[in-house]
């Protein structure tokens, strides 16, 4: 009666009927799954962590591009991004390649090249500044707390990944090209000028008094 209850199982176990129900015995070794793997995955492997990246990232504007040569036409990818870690660190890139992973590559590359330092006052600009960049010019306002970013576009994406939170911007130029307004944003940053250096230049053309 015990061969008839009795069944081979998979990969060396044997299940055996009894009154409790069935019971699986292995022959030698520890049991294994399908295609001989052991239950529970990979023994003593610590478990995946992404690693956080520096910076955060968003595409502004993806076109593909066609140069004509002697043999005919070759389509390209070109690629604008801006990255930034929210800090006030923020910069802006292009690439170009034969497909839209390798365009995206060479614009972050391009990007951390040009990166900028903006200095900033409790989450906005320390003063007014306005810049311009081909046809695109950007005007750029301080706001009190809590009056949120005012902004729109290319533009509110580079004050966004800058760290700014209070500011009102506009865009006096009467382009709405994606790139041009990218630039003149971070033409406008890079001309604030931190409460510290607006103070010496200050103190420095004071004019003399006479005394009497």
């Amino acid at each position: 009666m015990e061969n008839n209850n009795k069944q081979q199982g998979g990969q060396g176990s044997v299940k055996t009927k009894t009154a409790e129900g069935v019971k699986t015995t292995f022959r030698g070794g520890a049991p294994t799954g399908p295609r001989g793997r052991r239950p529970g995955g990979a023994r003593g492997k610590k478990p995946f962590v992404r690693a956080k990246q520096e910076f955060k990232e968003k595409v502004i504007d993806l076109r593909r591009v066609t140069r004509v040569m002697a043999g005919g036409k070759r389509f390209r990818f070109r690629t604008t991004i801006i990255i930034g870690d929210e800090r006030g660190r923020v910069g802006v890139g292009t690439g170009k390649g034969v497909d839209v992973v390798q365009s995206i590559g060479k614009a972050k590359n391009d990007a951390k090249k040009n990166m900028i330092k903006v200095s900033l006052e409790k989450n906005t600009i320390p003063h007014e500044v306005e810049a311009k960049f081909s046809a695109a010019r950007v005007l750029l306002k301080p706001a009190k707390e809590g009056n949120g970013l005012v902004a729109g576009g290319a533009v509110r994406t580079v004050l966004t990944l800058a760290g700014v939170k209070d500011i009102t911007a506009k865009c006096l130029g009467g382009t709405t090209n994606k790139l041009t307004n990218a630039w003149a944003t971070i033409e406008a940053l890079k001309r604030i000028k931190p409460k510290t250096a607006r103070v010496k230049f200050s103190n420095r053309w004071k004019p003399e008094v006479e005394s009497e």
